[in-house]
């Protein structure tokens, strides 16, 4: 896939999420935006089992396309868990945004610790992505770009930006300082796309393979997280239900 296309639906993805709740006035408590981030836990997880997972364990088969950079079996699993606590360890910071969970109290100052957290998550999960696009841009290449990894990100992206932007337009600080902020929160996935691109995994010490570990481990997390906390008091709810299979479907369909 063309490099400016998947920074234009990256960054798309997240002003998509600040318009509506700018301009629709909706916000992340909306029953139909609860209703979105359940389709995106469900969208997530099945690209986590339908795609990263054997992208991961399919290496030592050469079924990857940097099977050459394959980590060996017992690694894959140690980094998926690291992957899983340093989302836990950001989400101490965050407050769970990453996952639509936001506390919004008016006239709050700007939490400046949430929005450096959110970043650092946005920038990690954007790394592997560029990997992905420095492989596929090769000529010598064959293997097509799997875009189920991006589509992960957007699906994400986009209850983020609604539950940041709802607190950006909590605080203290003017609507267009809000929009700043959450532009500048919408080129932080786009920079590590542009990391990956530009840093080859020799550079950096680490291969791709590790680094999508890591980020497997943090999309295990959010997704379900979201899964079970969009379940409130824990009552069965058939709407959500069918939200999460309809995501978890559209991610097996499609790719």
């Amino acid at each position: 896939m063309n490099f400016y296309i998947v920074e234009l639906l990256l960054i798309g993805s997240v002003v998509l999420g600040g318009a509506i709740v700018s301009y629709l006035n909706a916000t992340n408590k909306n029953q139909y935006i609860k209703l979105a981030l359940a389709f995106s836990g469900g969208f997530l997880l099945a690209v986590i089992f339908q795609h990263l997972l054997p992208e991961l364990y399919g290496a030592h088969q050469g079924h990857a396309h940097h099977a050459h950079e394959a980590l060996p079996v017992f690694q894959v699993g140690v980094f998926i868990l690291l992957g899983f606590l340093v989302q836990l360890v950001l989400e101490y910071f965050s407050g769970g945004i990453e996952h639509g969970h936001v506390h919004v109290h008016k006239g709050q100052a700007m939490p400046w610790t949430l929005f450096i957290s959110l970043s650092v998550h946005s920038v990690i999960e954007g790394i592997p992505l560029g990997n992905m696009l420095q492989i596929g841009i090769e000529p010598e290449s064959q293997v097509p770009f799997n875009s189920s990894f991006l589509w992960g990100i957007i699906f994400h992206q986009v209850p983020v930006a609604i539950a940041l932007m709802t607190l950006l337009l909590a605080t203290k600080i003017k609507r267009s300082a809000a929009w700043m902020i959450l532009l500048a929160f919408g080129l932080m996935t786009p920079i590590g796309v542009l990391l990956g691109l530009a840093i080859t995994t020799e550079q950096l010490g680490m291969n791709v393979q590790l680094i999508l570990a890591v980020v497997v481990g943090m999309f295990l997390h959010i997704s379900t997280t979201i899964i079970f906390e969009t379940t409130e008091n824990h009552k069965f709810n058939l709407l959500k239900l069918l939200s999460i299979l309809l995501g978890s479907g559209l991610a097996l369909g499609l790719f």
